[in-house]
Order: structure tokens, then sequence, then C-alpha cells
């Protein structure tokens, strides 16, 4: 069986406000190109189709009109689960519907029965075991005493989930698990991060992102022939077991820290007795994004003279002192050549007043707060004093 891995398609998702609908459609339309190339009979969507719980009418239509043009142009099975930017419940509201399109998707776990699908139904040819993100927030009925051990505690359902998944999978089958969680080893973005208070550390080793603790690879059962993963979007591989662990990671970069990332999707042939062959295919640029770096005079030469047309630009500007107006002059110039500078950081010596910042997304406070926390005082603000700023930001927003 021919089986296609992708994850992370973030619909909806804006950068400073830009939104990226046009890059969504056409990575879609060439994804279902590839499979119509390629003969894909399996397709698995590792979760966070959407960027936001509450998609916009437009994110949604496109998610519906791509699995449409799947059930009907092709034969290809899909099989869905949720990640933790989707409502689980909106995801597979329309699971009954879909399933008359070959579309399986799974949002909530509430039995392991309902994770596991052999494909095709009628002469299966392989098992998945189908697993969405589970949150921690899930086992707030257990009493913990400490982080460590709710870290163990999550690490152990999802090893239990995993292990009855797979019991209850035919021997006979090549099995195939999806999820979506940070594995520990895994490189993160940034991008991936979800919970408030949690600082970024790309070395860290048990960074939580997403509202859930590390799993490893270790925790997996054993016979299985492949795991499908989603959450980190950089493509890369995870040791640990003897069969292959892939984050196929994000089809487009969702942040400026995201542009030396090559995009992927992976294809594999599964025989019937399990030997796997995998296919890596680089995904195309749609939209590229670019960083420009240097003084004035450099960063301004290289508007002026650089193919600018329809790019989106980060300056980092090495400036002595601020100078009024050189953010104007800056978007000017490249406005001129056809690009569009979405953000400009101004690089200043440190001073007595205390570390400077850099700031990626204007469009997100809370985490200027977090930097800002982390920057003056070493460590996060804590949850109370999280809350409070959350609060004055929504009066702020409410008041204008």
């Amino acid at each position: 069986m021919r089986i296609l891995h992708t994850a992370d398609w973030h619909i909806g998702k804006k950068l400073h406000e830009r939104s990226r609908h046009d890059e969504h459609k056409q990575f879609l339309e060439w994804l279902l190109e590839r499979i119509k190339q390629h003969d894909i009979e399996l397709l698995l969507v590792s979760g966070d189709i959407f960027d936001t719980s509450l998609p916009s009418a437009e994110a949604t239509k496109l998610y519906y009109e791509f699995l449409y043009k799947l059930s009907n142009e092709t034969n290809t099975y899909t099989v869905i689960i949720a990640g933790n930017h989707d409502s689980a419940r909106h995801l597979e509201a329309p699971r009954e519907f879909l399933k008359m399109g070959r579309i399986y998707v799974v949002g909530l776990a509430n039995e392991p029965s309902e994770c596991v699908f052999t494909i095709p139904p009628e002469n299966p040819q392989v098992a998945v075991a189908a697993v969405p993100y589970l949150s921690e927030s899930e086992l707030e009925h257990i009493s913990f005493e400490t982080e460590v051990e709710k870290s163990e505690r999550y690490r152990e359902r999802i090893k239990s989930l995993y292990s009855e998944c797979v019991t209850g999978l035919p021997k006979n089958l090549p099995k195939i698990l999806m999820g979506h969680f940070y594995v520990e080893g895994g490189t993160v973005s940034g991008s991936e991060r979800k919970t408030q208070g949690e600082p970024f550390n790309e070395s860290q080793p048990n960074i939580r992102i997403g509202g859930a603790s590390a799993v490893h690879a270790n925790d997996f059962p054993d016979g299985v022939d492949y795991v499908a993963l989603g959450h980190l979007h950089r493509p890369q591989s995870i040791k640990g077991k003897k069969y292959p662990i892939r984050y196929s990671g994000s089809p487009i970069p969702l942040r400026f820290s995201e542009i030396d990332y090559r995009k992927k999707i992976y294809i594999l042939d599964i025989s019937e007795n399990g030997t796997l062959e995998e296919e890596e295919i680089e995904v195309p640029i749609f939209k590229e994004l670019c960083l420009v770096e240097g003084d004035e005079t450099t960063v301004l030469g290289m508007a002026m003279t650089g193919d600018w047309i329809d790019k989106y630009i980060q300056v980092k500007l090495k400036v002595k002192k601020n100078k009024p107006g050189i953010s104007d002059e800056i978007r000017s110039k490249f406005n001129d050549r056809g690009g569009d500078v979405l953000t400009i950081e101004l690089e200043l010596p440190d001073t007595d007043e205390g570390p400077l910042i850099q700031v990626e997304d204007m469009d997100q406070p809370e985490e200027i707060f977090i930097q800002y926390h982390n920057a003056n005082y070493g460590n996060p603000p804590d949850e109370t004093l999280t809350q409070t700023f959350s609060e004055l930001l929504k009066i702020v927003k409410e008041s204008k």
C-alpha cells in the first residue's frame, strides 16, 4: 500500500496580520496532484489542520473543498487526527458524513476502539491507530504532588493508550501509529508552543509545548512499522526504535524562524510482510519569506537593488541609536521593489536600562510579555500575573 504522511497545515494562519490563505490553497492543490501522480491509497494527516479552534469560514471552506475533491477525484482513503490547535469536537462533528467519502476523522479518544482503523475496510492491507492530541487537562481529575509526577502520568497514559490500540489491531497487517505531541529529542522552532507562561528553549530536553509533557520514543509499543507524527514544524526523525518515527513538519513556514527548513511530505510503500520503503518529497515555496540583516546602509542598499516581488520580509536593523522615520523609509524602499516588510527589529547596543528583547510576532502581546519578564527577571511570569496581564489586555481591546 502506498501512503502519504503530512501534518500541521494550520489553515487560517496569519503572519503579522497577513493572510496565508493563498499559500494554503496552492499547497492543497499541489498535494492533490501529488496524491494522483503517486497513486496514493492512504493519506495520513497528523493534526493541526486549522490554526485556531474557531477557524474562519474561509479556512473551513478551503479544508472541505480539498476533502470533496480528494473524495471525488481519487480512490484514496484518509485518516485525520486533531492537534492541539484544533477543536476536537468541531473537527469530528461531520465524521459520519465524511466516512461516506472514505475519510476518517478522530478528534476525541474516548475509547481505544474509536482510534483503530483497517484500510481498506473490505480488504484490509494496513492497520492504523490514530490517536489525537491529548492535553494534560484531561487528567485533571487525578491529584499530582509534583510536575514530575504529572509528566510521568501523562507519558503512562499515552503509552497505555497506544498499547491498547495496537493490541486491537490485526496481527497479520502492517501497523501505523499516528499522534500529535512532542517526543523527546525532537527539534522545535518556537511556533509549536501554545501554553502561556512557557518560555521557548530549543535545547531544553523536557520542553512542554502545546500544553503537554514530552513522550519518549521507548513509550511506543513494539510490533509497529511506522509512526506518523505531527506537532513539530521541522521535518525530522526520532531515534529510539527499530521502525521509523517521523515528524512531517508543516507544509509552509509559519514564522520567519522556519525560513531555512526544507518543507516535506513523506511517501511510504508498505508491503504485506511489513517491508517499508520511504520517499521524501520537498514542498515548493509558495510565498518566500526573507530575512534581511545589517546596518542602515546595508539594508537600504539591499532594498533598492534586490528582487523583492511577492516576498514577505523581516528586517533586523543594527543601529547605534533609534533614528526617527527609518522604519518608514525601509518599508518604502522595499515596497518600491515589490516587497512587503512585515517586521523591523532595531538591534540596539545593551544599555543600563536592561536587556533588549527581540520581538518577532507583534500580534502576540502575551508572548512579548513573557519574553520581557524572562529577560528582566530570569523566569517566566507566574500563572496569576499572566492571567492579570491577559485580563488587562482584554479590557484594552474591548475599549477600542
